[in-house]
Formats: structure tokens, sequence, C-alpha cells
């Protein structure tokens, strides 16, 4: 029998950036007013599952873009839209946008690893725990209410002595 964890709103495919969204952009970008930084919003590829947005705001992936010159840089995930706070187009286009499409896929890869051991691990306690049972209604079926065969020593026949003997007065 091999059981299958279904989690909820989780899916095989890695996870993965669509596309930006436009019109959450600052509406000053290319002119003398545009902010240096800002929050750019992107579309994610699926649903993201809540094990998946603990990895992306987790100080692991702070870490990791701090590692690769992102120092600056926040994410924080809205529904199915991930905020790159302190950042802005240029420098997504120029190598941010990959080193966060890196970090998504290593995310999605670990945690469906991790999902996989923990499948396995479930199955192995279901087959243990329906091999215990088994063994357990193996035992209960192997007990039997019979009375054991005793050698009679015919319990008339000793009353019947006794009485001769004087031990009782018959009537």
């Amino acid at each position: 029998m091999n059981a299958q964890l279904k989690i909820a709103g989780q899916s095989p495919e890695l996870l993965g950036l669509d596309s930006i969204l436009v019109g959450s952009l600052p509406a000053t970008l290319m002119t003398d007013d545009a902010p240096d930084r800002y929050t750019v919003e992107a579309v994610f590829t699926r649903k993201t599952g809540r094990d998946e947005v603990a990895a992306i705001q987790s100080s692991q992936t702070r870490d990791y873009l701090s590692d690769r010159g992102f120092s600056t840089v926040e994410l924080h995930v809205s529904d199915r839209r991930l905020e790159i706070a302190n950042t802005n187009l240029e420098e997504l286009r120029d190598g941010l946008a990959a080193v966060i499409a890196d970090r998504l896929a290593e995310i999605s890869v670990t945690l469906m690893a991790d999902r996989e051991v923990a499948a396995h691990r479930f199955q192995d306690a279901s087959d243990r725990e329906q091999e215990r049972a088994a063994r357990v209604a193996a035992l209960a079926g192997s007990v039997a209410f019979t009375r054991r065969s005793v050698a009679v020593s015919d319990d008339a026949e000793r009353i019947d002595d006794w009485v001769e003997e004087g031990g009782a007065v018959r009537l």
C-alpha cells in the first residue's frame, strides 16, 4: 500500500515568477522625478504554500540575497505576488531577477525533498503499524477459550468413596 501525501496548494512544479505588474510601478519612472529604489511586484507562476512563503521571507533568503550583493533588497509575499522592495527594474534586469529565480527554485527543490522524506516516513510508520496490528490480531486469534483436557479423576467416584467411608449420612 502506497500512501501519498497531497498537501493543499502544493504543486510539483518549481515556484517561479512570471511577469512584473507594470501597473504597480511608480508613475514617475523614466522621468526626472523617478525614485532610485522602489518596490517591484512580480506574479508567481503558481500559488505558494505556507512553507514556501516562510522560506521566501526567511533570514536565509535575506542572507542569500546579501551574499550575492543585494543586501538592501527585501522580499515579501502578498497573495500571488512577490513584492521586491528596495530595488529597481535595472537592478532586476542586470542580475537580481536571476538571483531571485535561483532562490525560488532552490526553495522549491528543498521543500519537495523534505515532503518526499516526510511521505516516506509516514509510509514506513503506516507499514509498521499495519504489521503490528496484524501481529496483535494473530496473537489475539490464537487465544482459545476451551477447557484443557484434564485427567478426569471422576468427582462422582470420589464423592461415593467419601460417603462410603462415613463422611456423610445418606438419606
